[in-house]
């Protein structure tokens, strides 16, 4: 029974991923996504989730949503604005560097969403990550803060607050 209780989020995720990217819903996209998935699930499940409760608990899904609201409507924004301020002005204000940033979640996935949230905002890209100094050194378009604590809360503390509250 477990094998089947972790297969269900993984099948569900794989399913919604495949209906997106093929952009259809036609009776056979639906049959052939829902095959799909399910297969991959099974395969998959003891690889993809070790807790089988956690998927399953409403407050993660609630984290997901703001966590994926604030990433989308909010941090992509202003990084945006703020590259497209950097390349119309004339003198392109720019301070790059690379800072050190201690990593305070727990799981690959936490640790691997983080990242990915980082590197996509324009002006920060993760370049390394020490896994057993749980850090991050992340290039930074206009370094504010080159003490750890500083760049951590400019850049990674709201990714990893809600990283924590969906996968830790």
């Amino acid at each position: 029974m477990g094998r089947l209780y972790r297969a269900i989020p993984v099948s569900l995720l794989v399913f919604i991923v495949y209906i997106v990217f093929t952009g259809a819903i036609t009776p056979y996209d639906i049959i052939t996504g829902v095959l799909v998935s399910i297969v991959i699930g099974i395969i998959t499940a003891n690889i993809v989730i070790s807790n089988p409760y956690k998927p399953f608990d409403p407050r993660r899904w609630a984290h997901t949503i703001v966590y994926t609201l604030y990433y989308f409507f909010v941090a992509e924004v202003k990084a945006h604005i703020d590259v497209i301020k950097r390349i119309l002005s004339p003198k392109m204000p720019i301070n790059p560097g690379i800072v050190k940033i201690p990593i305070r979640v727990n799981s690959d996935y936490a640790i691997t969403a983080v990242a990915n949230s980082i590197t996509n905002t324009p002006g920060t890209v993760v370049v390394e990550i020490d896994e057993n100094g749980k850090y991050f050194y992340v290039h930074w378009i206009d370094v504010k803060r080159i003490d750890e604590e500083g760049a951590y809360r400019s850049i990674s503390y709201i990714f990893e607050k809600y990283a924590s509250k969906v996968f830790d």
